[in-house]
């Protein structure tokens, strides 16, 4: 008897093993393809089917439709040259991770249906937890990325005490946004002046609450970043600690994107200070290596958490019982969520900690080695120095008014899109573009690096007319 929505055994082995075959070649041959092109809407829904299918077809016969549309019109995040935003490089154990928790169609929020999936969660977080710096008392969990995570976080300490949240310009979007949505008005939020390495201002901060709280309002959190997306800067982590511990105020660090760096030697002191922190929001899929999504938060004491967040409901009352039950609903906002743990599970088993260390340090290597060549010759001004793997630039026009330098700038990240061998985007810095590479990718060398500038002057000189330099 047919089953409704069920494949036989064999047509399922013969899905998966084309899906497996897709994948594998997909990562075999990325180096030697474009990261990608300038999207075109009008021809990408002229190719799509939109019609509604109404009777069944062969599963594989779609499966290699579906590759068919999705190869050509995705940039590649996880290309060597992928080098804009924060990459997004994957492992492919990564990927069969995911492909395993939701073929088992894991339940990770609650005891009774997931108590494996629990524990093993359980076991990452502590291992997040324990590289971070923090207590036992600490935990935590894995949502989808960092908006999410800074939401929780920011939600953990308005739960502790409501009151002003203290930000720097450079603090990540997500914040203001996660705000927003908790119902925070502009009203209450602080913002503080940045040093001249774009750090937070610790004196700065000092006197802002002092002053709040001669006005007789309350300072609830500091939102600190380790690693902003825009050049690479960590805010006076001890520093921060020490204000915060005196003034009883949620010291929160985003390091979503920068916190993998206590992998790092090579960070040296820039994170100390971390492990003081009431929370952590931190992204494996950025600098661990994952598939999207895996965002995690952290926090020093989890009944922070619990306190926030935990819930009860008639229909689940028997999770509450056993041996130390752990409810992952009583952590954060969602009741349904995925096995976003196992990814990063398996990878940290399959490869080590010290791959893991290696492939940080490489990244911060190149963004270094990028800077050399910068500064080499008379083409480029570095604007922010290499930090974190971040370096930002811009060209040298001698004599130029600012607005063409600006110009050329953007038409020369324009560019790497429309040529395909490899990505750079701009940020602003000073409320000017430049130009920024991030460089992450495990798998991006020094060649890459070398032949990616050598593209940005070529298409320099392209945009200034073809007549020699800009």
């Amino acid at each position: 008897m047919d089953i409704p929505l069920r494949l036989s055994p064999a047509d399922m082995r013969r899905l998966g093993h084309l899906a497996v075959d897709e994948v594998v070649d997909h990562l075999a041959t990325l180096r030697d393809r474009p990261v990608g092109g300038p999207p075109d809407r009008a021809r990408m829904e002229a190719l799509f089917d939109a019609r509604l299918p109404g009777g069944p077809a062969d599963p594989v016969e779609v499966m290699e439709q579906a590759m068919a549309q999705l190869r050509d019109f995705i940039v590649h995040t996880d290309h060597p040259r992928f080098l804009a935003y924060i990459p997004g490089p994957s492992t492919f154990v990564g990927a069969v991770a995911d492909f395993v928790a939701s073929g088992l169609n894991v339940f990770a929020g609650q005891w009774i249906v997931g108590a494996g999936p629990a524990v093993m969660e359980r076991t990452t977080i502590d291992w997040l937890r324990t590289l971070c710096g923090l207590p036992e008392t600490g935990g935590g969990l894995f949502v989808s990325g960092g908006t999410m995570a800074n939401l929780v976080a920011v939600h953990a300490a308005r739960s502790r005490r409501d009151g002003l949240v203290y930000v720097t310009s450079q603090t990540h979007g997500s914040i203001r946004k996660g705000l927003r949505f908790l119902g925070f008005d502009e009203g209450r939020l602080r913002i503080i002046a940045t040093d001249d390495r774009h750090r937070m201002d610790v004196a700065a901060l000092r006197r802002r609450v002092a002053r709040d709280r001669e006005e007789g309002l309350v300072p609830s959190c500091v939102v600190a970043t380790a690693g902003t997306t825009n050049t690479g800067a960590v805010d006076p982590l001890g520093a921060l600690a020490d204000l915060c511990a005196a003034e009883d105020v949620w010291l929160h660090v985003d390091g979503a994107y920068g916190a993998a760096a206590v992998l790092s030697d090579r960070a040296g002191d820039l994170l100390e200070g971390l492990g003081r922190a009431d929370s952590i929001a931190l992204d494996p899929h950025k600098w661990w290596y994952q598939p999207y999504e895996a965002g995690c938060v952290l926090v020093r004491d989890e009944t922070t958490l619990t306190d926030a967040f935990a819930m009860n409901a008639e229909y689940l009352r028997e999770t509450r019982h056993g041996t130390a039950p752990l409810n992952y609903y009583d952590l954060g906002p969602q009741l349904t969520r995925g096995f976003r743990a196992l990814k990063l599970w398996m990878s940290f088993k399959t490869f080590g900690l010290d791959a893991f260390r290696q492939a940080v340090e490489h990244g911060i290597a190149l963004a270094e080695h990028a800077q050399d060549l910068l500064l080499r010759g008379d083409r480029w001004d570095v604007v922010t120095p290499a930090q974190l793997a971040i370096i930002t630039f811009r060209p040298r026009l001698p004599g130029a008014a600012p607005g063409r330098v600006d110009d050329l700038t953007r038409r020369i990240a324009t560019g790497t899109l429309r040529d395909g061998f490899a990505l750079v985007m701009t940020t602003e810095i000073g409320g000017r573009p430049v130009l920024r590479l991030c460089i992450t990718h495990p798998e991006t060398t020094a060649r890459d690096v070398t032949d990616t500038i050598a593209l940005l002057e070529r298409l320099a000189d392209e945009a200034a007319g073809g007549n020699g330099r800009a």
